[in-house]
C-alpha cells in the first residue's frame, strides 16, 4: 500500500530527526562552541556560540531518540513559523521589529526554559534595550525598548499556542 504524500513527508521528518539525534549524541556538541543544558523531562539543549553570544540551536528528546534544529546557522528560527505569533499583540511595535518578526530573525536574545508537562517558555527578543548599542565608553546607547515574544514549545519544537508581545 503506498503511502500519501504527507504521510511520507512525515516518515522522512522523523528519521530525519533520528539521524540528527545521532549525529548530536557525538562528543563533538559537548564542548566549546557548543554547550548542552538539561531542560528536565528527558530533553536537552544544545547552544553554539554565534557572533559572540549563545544561541538555542538544537532542540534534543533524549526519550523520543530524535533532535530538531530550533535556529539556524544564519538565527533564523526553524521550528516557529509566522502563523505562530500573535499579530494583533504587535500592534505598537516599530517596523524594524515586526520586520525581525516576519523574518523569525533570533539575531538578539533568545532563550528556552526548562520542560514541564510536555512543554517549556521561550523568550525571543526582537529588539533589545537600548544598552545594546552602547560601546565600553557608554557611547552609542539609543531610547530603544526590550520587546520580547513570548510563548511555549512541544518536545519537538513546534509552537503551543501564540507568541505574543511579553
Amino acid at each position: 500500500m503506498k503511502m500519501t504524500d504527507s504521510e511520507e513527508k512525515r516518515t522522512d521528518a522523523c528519521i530525519a530527526s533520528q539521524a540528527l539525534y545521532k549525529t548530536l549524541g557525538s562528543s563533538v556538541y559537548e564542548r566549546y562552541p557548543y554547550e548542552r543544558r538539561e531542560l528536565g523531562e528527558g530533553m536537552a539543549l544544545i547552544s553554539l556560540v554565534m557572533c559572540g553570544y549563545w544561541k538555542p540551536r538544537y532542540l534534543v528528546d533524549d526519550r523520543n531518540g530524535t533532535a530538531v534544529e530550533f535556529m539556524n546557522g544564519d538565527t533564523v528560527l526553524q521550528t516557529i513559523t509566522a502563523d505562530d505569533i500573535d499579530w494583533d499583540s504587535m500592534k505598537r511595535v516599530p517596523e524594524s521589529a515586526l520586520e525581525r518578526a516576519r523574518n523569525l530573525d533570533a539575531w538578539f536574545p533568545t532563550f528556552v526554559g526548562s520542560f514541564k508537562d510536555g512543554v517549556a517558555n521561550v523568550s525571543w527578543q526582537i529588539n533589545p534595550d537600548g544598552q545594546y548599542y552602547m560601546d565600553d565608553d557608554g557611547f552609542g546607547m539609543t531610547d530603544d525598548e526590550e520587546i520580547s515574544l513570548c510563548g511555549k514549545i512541544d518536545r519537538n519544537g513546534r509552537a503551543v499556542g501564540k507568541f505574543r508581545v511579553g
